[in-house]
C-alpha cells in the first residue's frame, strides 16, 4: 500500500491505545443502512473491516514485516479503527451515507490524534500519489456525462435535483466571506450525492462539504452554519404545517413572523410552554425578530443549540434561532410593565450576542417550570435527618439543571462519638459517597450530566481522606469518581504553612463554632482548641506539620486534580452579606461566593456574561458608552430572574428574595486580547484585565443601584457593606488589615479615574441597591461556544484542535491567527499541517514572526503565575469570585508551592482546575524530560509527601507533633495519558454554564 519502509525508534513513553471491542465487533454492530459512496459514484455497504487492513498496511509500510507479530501493533490499529468508526458513525445511527474520501480523512485523523505521526505522514503521502494517478486517468479518458440524480422527498415522492437551489444556497451562505468558494462546496457536495438520496442526507451533505473546509479557512464554518440552518428551516416549518417549508435564508426574513405565532401556539398546545407566552402581542414580536441574525453563527455554535437547547417534540425541532432567543426574552420580561417593549430590548441583546445568559435560563426561560439558576450552595448538617435532607435537595436541584456546592464540614469527623448509639462515627467520606451517587443518578433534566462539589475546611478531622476521594487506587467505597472536591482554606492555615508551623485537626462536633468564624475571631479561638488539645481535652483531634498536609494538597491536586484550592477568609473578609451570616463554600465552578446556613438559606445565583470582544472598538478601545448599555440592560434581565424563578427548595427561595444576588461575567478575554494586539502574558494584558472589569463593575453596581431606586433595595441591606459605602475594590483594606498588612496580600488597590466611584457610593447609601451581590466570572462553557468566543477569562487552549462535547467533534481554528498568517501571506495547506502536528502551537514553527508567536501562546505555553496575576487585577472589582483555571506544562513540587502561595498573597478568592500537559503533546512540543502530569480519569502516580505514621485517635497529652516528611518532587513517567481540559476536551464537563 505504501512504498515508505522506515523503522522509528521504539518510544517507551507512548501507551498503545486500549482496545474496548474488536473491529468484528464494530462492524457487526455498525448501522447496517449505512453505505459508501465511491469515486465512481456507487454505493457499497459500509465494511469496517477495511479500515482495519488499511490502516495495517499503514503500520507495516513504516515499521516494517515484523511488526506484523506485533501484539502491541494490532492492539494500536484495532483500538485506532474503533476511534474512526465511532466518529464516523456516531450521528448515523438510522443509516445514511460516506464518502470515501470522509472515511480517509478520519483514519488520517485518529493517527494524528494517536501520536503516530510518521504512520500518518506515510498515509498522506499515499493519498496524494493515488490522487494524482486518478487525475492523470482522467485526464486521457474521455469526458464523463453528469449522471441523473433524483431526490426522495419526505412523503415518499421523488423529483430531479435542483443544483440550481443548491447554488442558490450555498452563494447565500457564502455571502459576505473572504476565502470560500461557492463552486467548491457544491462540486464536493454533489460528489456526496446518489440517485434515490433523501433529502435530509441532500441538505445534509451542503453543510458536511463545507465543514470539511474548516481547518484549512475558519470562515466555512460560518458557512456551515448557514446550510445548517436550510434544514433546520425545514424541519421546523414542516411540523407546523406551514406551506413554505423551503425557504432560503433570505426569503425566510419575510416567513419569520407567521412561523412564530405558530410555534409558540403549537409550543403552548403541546404543554412545551407557559401559556402566558401566548398572551403577548406575537404579531408584534414577530416583526422584531432579525432574521438576518442567524447568519453570525459558527457551526458548532448552531449546532449546540440544535442539539440541546431547542424546544422539540419528539426529537423534532421547531424552534429556530431567533424564536429561541425571543422566547428567552419573553420569558424574563413576563412581569415586566411594557412586557412587549421589555422583551424586545432583552431579545435583541440576546441575539445580538453581546451578553448571553446562563445555560439554565436558556434552556428553561418561558417553559412550565423556569428553573433559570445556574448555582445553589447548600450547608450539609451534622446529623442523620439533615445529611439526608442535604441530599434529597441536592436531586431536586439537579433534576431542573442546577450545579450544586456542598458544604460538608460540619459533619463530625471519623471517630467522633454518637450520642444517640454511644458509638463512633464513620466520618464524613461515607455520605460523600452517596451524594456522588445521587448526582449521578439524578442528571440535569435530562440535558446534562448532574454536577456537584463537595467542599471541606482545612482543619476538618478528615481532611486527609477527602484529598483522596478522586484517587483511582484503594477502597472504592471511599472514592467519589463523578464528584468534584474543594478545600475551603482559612488564612492561619497559610500562615503555618509559610512559617512551617504545625497544624491541628478537629471534629467539628467539639469545634463547632469554629466553622463560622473569620479572621482574627478564628485564629484566636482555633488556638484555644488547640492549647485544649494540648492538655487532652479534645478526644478526637491530630496535630501533623502544616507543610505536610499543604504538600499532600498540592500532591493531590497534581495526580487528580482535585481538591481545588479555594481560601474561606478573602471570600468571607470582603464579602458585602457579612452582616447577616458567613460563605461556608463556593459552588460547583468556584465563582459564588454566598452565605449558607443548614436549614434556613440555600444560596442562589443566576449568571450571565458579557462578550468582551464585541465591547472593542475598531481602534482597538474598550466602547465604554456600550458597556454601558448592555450591563445596564443584562442586570435588569438577571435581576428579573428571581421573581421569576421556579424553586425546587423552598429555603433556596426564600434566600433569593431576601437578598436577590446576581452574577455577571465576562467571556471572550483572550479574543479581546488578540483585537488589541496584547499578549496574555504581557503588562498591557495584566492592566487590560484591571480597567475592562473596573468599567463593568461600575455599571453592574450602578444598574444594582438605578434599580433599587426603581424597585426597592434588597431586604437584608441594611448594615451590608454596601450600606457602608464600602465597595469591593474597598474592602481589600479590611483583607489586608485581617492578615496584617502587605506581607500576606499584594493586590493593587488602583483604579484608572475613569468613574466617579465616589458619587455611585454615595447614591448606594441613600437609595440603597437592588442585588447583594452583583458580579462572578463562570467558566461560560457552552455559552462561548453559541456566541464563538473564547471561553471566561481562559488562554487559548490550541489554536487548532478537534473539540468534543455533547453535540459532537468539531475543528475549532483560531480565526484571529489565520487571518494575521494570511495578511502576511502565511496561511496555506502546509502551515494547516503544521499547525495539527504541533498541537494548535506556533512556537516551533520558523515561518511565523516573534511577535506573533507572542500573540498566540497557547494556555500551557505562558506562565501560570501571570493567570494570577490577571485574576488579582480583576478580583479587586468583583464582589464574588471567578472560575480561574491554573495550566502548567512542567509542574513541579516547587512551582506549584509557589503557583497557591502566589495566589494566596495575590487576594484570590479562589481557583480552579490545575491542568497539567499530558506527555504525548509534550513530548512533541517543547519539553524534554519526563517530568510531565496527566491530570484526568486514569491518572496515577503523582506528588506526593512520605506518609507520616498513623496518629492514634485520642490525642496525646501534651500533643505531641508528627515528624515532618521530606517532600518528594512530582515526577510522574511520561505515557499515562492527555490532558483533560474542563469543557474544552472533555465531554462530559459542561460546567455551570
Amino acid at each position: 500500500m505504501l512504498t515508505q519502509n522506515t523503522t522509528p525508534a521504539a518510544d517507551p513513553r507512548r501507551a498503545p491505545p486500549q482496545p474496548t471491542a474488536s473491529t468484528a465487533e464494530f462492524a457487526a454492530t455498525a448501522p447496517g443502512a449505512i453505505k459508501v459512496i465511491r469515486r465512481n459514484g456507487k454505493l457499497t455497504g459500509f465494511d469496517a473491516q477495511k479500515i482495519n487492513v488499511a490502516m495495517t498496511k499503514a503500520f507495516l509500510a513504516v515499521e516494517g514485516g515484523a511488526a506484523a507479530a506485533s501484539a502491541a501493533m494490532r492492539a494500536k490499529v484495532e483500538a485506532l479503527t474503533q476511534q474512526v468508526v465511532s466518529g464516523l458513525t456516531r450521528h448515523l445511527a438510522g443509516g445514511g451515507t460516506l464518502h470515501i474520501e470522509d472515511i480517509q480523512d478520519q483514519v488520517e485523523l485518529a493517527l494524528m490524534r494517536g501520536g503516530e505521526h510518521k504512520v500518518a505522514r506515510a498515509y498522506v503521502l499515499y493519498r496524494d500519489e493515488q490522487a494524482r494517478k486518478r487525475a492523470a486517468e482522467a485526464a486521457t479518458q474521455p469526458a464523463a456525462t453528469h449522471p441523473t440524480i433524483s431526490v426522495k422527498l419526505d412523503d415518499g415522492t421523488s423529483i430531479g435535483l435542483d443544483e440550481a437551489r443548491m447554488h442558490r444556497l450555498v452563494t447565500e451562505a457564502c455571502a459576505g466571506l473572504t476565502g470560500v468558494d461557492v463552486e467548491e462546496v457544491v462540486k464536493a457536495a454533489l460528489r456526496d450525492l446518489y440517485d434515490g438520496i433523501p433529502e435530509a442526507e441532500l441538505s445534509q451533505a451542503l453543510t458536511l462539504a463545507a465543514r470539511a473546509r474548516i481547518e484549512k479557512e475558519p470562515n466555512y464554518t460560518y458557512v456551515s452554519a448557514r446550510l445548517l440552518g436550510d434544514a433546520l428551516r425545514h424541519e421546523a416549518l414542516k411540523f407546523l404545517g406551514l406551506p413554505e417549508t423551503r425557504p432560503t435564508a433570505e426569503e425566510m426574513k419575510a416567513v419569520y413572523p407567521d412561523y412564530f405565532r405558530a410555534y409558540i401556539h403549537k409550543a403552548v398546545e403541546l404543554e412545551l410552554l407557559d401559556p402566558k407566552l401566548a398572551l403577548y402581542d406575537l404579531d408584534a414580536l414577530g416583526k422584531a425578530l432579525l432574521a438576518e441574525r442567524d447568519g453570525q453563527f459558527d457551526y458548532l455554535g448552531l449546532q449546540t443549540l440544535y442539539d440541546r437547547y431547542f424546544i422539540h417534540s419528539n426529537k423534532t425541532r421547531f424552534e429556530l434561532p431567533q424564536a429561541f432567543f425571543m422566547r428567552v426574552a419573553m420569558g424574563l420580561a413576563i412581569n415586566e410593565i411594557d412586557r412587549e417593549a421589555r422583551a424586545v430590548e432583552f431579545y435583541t441583546l440576546l441575539s445580538s450576542f453581546d451578553f448571553m445568559s446562563s445555560t439554565p435560563t436558556l434552556f428553561n426561560s418561558g417553559t412550565l417550570r423556569p428553573q433559570l439558576s445556574s448555582c445553589y450552595l447548600t450547608q450539609v448538617p451534622d446529623d442523620l435527618h439533615g445529611i439526608f435532607g442535604a441530599i434529597h435537595d441536592n436531586a431536586m436541584l439537579s433534576k431542573f439543571a442546577g450545579g450544586l456546592g456542598n458544604d460538608w464540614t460540619p459533619v463530625r469527623g471519623m471517630g467522633g462519638w454518637i450520642k444517640g448509639t454511644n458509638g463512633k462515627s464513620n466520618g464524613v467520606v461515607p455520605f460523600l459517597k452517596v451524594a456522588n451517587d445521587t448526582c449521578v443518578a439524578v442528571n440535569q433534566g435530562g440535558k446534562r450530566k448532574g454536577a456537584l462539589c463537595a467542599y471541606l475546611e482545612t482543619w476538618h478531622r478528615d481532611i486527609e481522606e477527602f484529598l483522596e476521594l478522586r484517587k483511582n487506587t484503594g477502597d472504592d467505597r471511599r472514592r467519589t469518581h463523578d464528584m468534584n472536591t474543594a478545600n475551603w482554606v482559612p488564612d492561619l492555615f497559610m500562615k503555618r504553612v509559610v512559617e512551617e508551623g504545625q497544624w491541628t485537626l478537629f471534629s467539628p462536633d467539639e469545634t463547632p463554632d469554629l466553622h463560622d468564624l473569620v479572621g482574627d475571631a478564628f485564629e484566636k479561638q482555633y488556638t484555644e482548641y488547640e492549647r485544649l488539645a494540648d492538655e487532652g481535652r479534645m478526644k478526637n483531634a491530630k496535630r501533623i506539620p502544616a507543610i505536610q498536609l499543604w504538600r499532600k494538597m498540592l500532591g493531590m491536586l497534581f495526580e487528580t486534580g482535585h481538591p481545588w484550592i479555594t481560601f474561606k477568609d478573602p471570600c468571607n473578609l470582603r464579602s458585602p452579606q457579612q452582616h447577616v451570616g458567613v460563605v461556608h463554600s463556593s459552588n460547583l465552578c468556584t465563582e459564588i461566593t454566598l452565605n449558607t446556613k443548614a436549614g434556613q438559606e440555600i444560596a442562589v445565583c443566576n449568571l450571565g456574561s458579557v462578550n468582551l470582544p464585541a465591547h472593542i472598538g475598531a481602534d482597538g478601545a474598550l466602547d465604554i458608552a456600550k458597556i454601558e448599555k448592555t450591563v445596564t440592560t443584562a442586570m435588569r434581565m438577571l435581576d428579573n430572574v428571581i421573581e421569576y424563578n421556579y424553586y425546587s427548595v423552598a429555603t433556596a427561595r426564600n434566600s433569593n428574595l431576601r437578598h436577590r444576588p446576581v452574577g455577571l461575567g465576562v467571556m471572550g478575554f483572550n479574543d479581546a486580547l488578540y483585537k488589541k494586539r496584547m499578549a496574555y502574558e504581557s503588562d498591557d494584558a495584566i492592566q487590560f484585565a484591571d480597567e475592562s472589569m473596573e468599567a463593568i463593575s461600575y455599571y453592574a453596581i450602578k444598574a444594582s443601584a438605578d434599580l433599587a431606586i426603581e424597585r426597592g433595595a434588597y431586604s437584608s441591606f441594611k448594615g451590608s457593606l454596601w450600606d457602608q459605602g464600602i465597595l469591593p475594590i474597598d474592602s481589600i483594606k479590611l483583607l489586608r488589615d485581617a492578615r496584617g498588612g502587605e506581607q500576606y496580600l499584594k493586590q493593587d488597590t488602583s483604579a484608572s479615574g475613569r468613574f466617579d466611584w465616589d458619587t455611585l457610593r454615595t447614591q448606594i447609601q441613600t437609595t440603597g441597591i437592588r442585588n447583594s451581590n452583583t458580579m462572578a466570572i463562570a467558566p461560560t462553557a457552552t455559552i462561548a461556544n453559541i456566541t464563538g468566543v473564547s471561553q471566561s477569562i481562559e488562554p487559548t487552549y490550541q489554536n487548532l484542535y478537534v473539540k468534543s462535547n455533547l453535540s459532537g467533534e468539531f475543528t475549532v481554528v483560531n480565526e484571529y491567527l489565520v487571518n494575521d498568517l494570511k495578511g502576511l501571506g502565511l496561511w496555506d495547506e502546509v502551515m494547516a499541517h503544521d499547525l495539527k502536528y504541533f498541537d494548535g502551537s506556533v512556537q516551533q514553527i520558523d515561518r511565523i514572526p516573534p511577535e506573533l508567536k507572542q500573540i498566540y501562546k497557547c494556555a500551557f505555553e505562558i506562565d501560570a503565575k501571570r493567570l494570577v496575576d490577571a485574576g488579582s487585577r480583576r478580583q479587586k472589582w468583583i464582589d464574588q469570585a471567578q472560575s480561574l483555571n491554573l495550566y502548567m506544562a512542567q509542574p513541579s513540587g516547587k512551582k506549584l508551592d509557589e503557583l497557591y502561595k502566589h495566589a494566596w498573597v495575590s487576594g484570590l478568592k479562589t481557583t480552579y482546575y490545575l491542568r497539567t500537559m499530558g506527555a504525548t503533546h509534550a513530548e512533541k512540543t517543547t519539553i524534554q524530560d519526563n517530568r510531565l502530569n496527566a491530570v484526568g480519569n486514569g491518572s496515577s502516580g503523582g506528588i506526593a509527601a512520605k506518609p507520616a505514621s498513623a496518629a492514634p485517635a485520642a490525642a496525646p497529652k501534651p500533643m505531641q507533633a508528627a515528624p515532618a516528611p521530606e517532600m518528594e518532587l512530582p515526577t510522574l513517567e511520561a505515557g499515562t495519558g492527555s490532558a483533560k481540559v474542563c469543557s474544552i476536551l472533555d465531554p462530559d464537563c459542561e460546567a455551570c454554564q
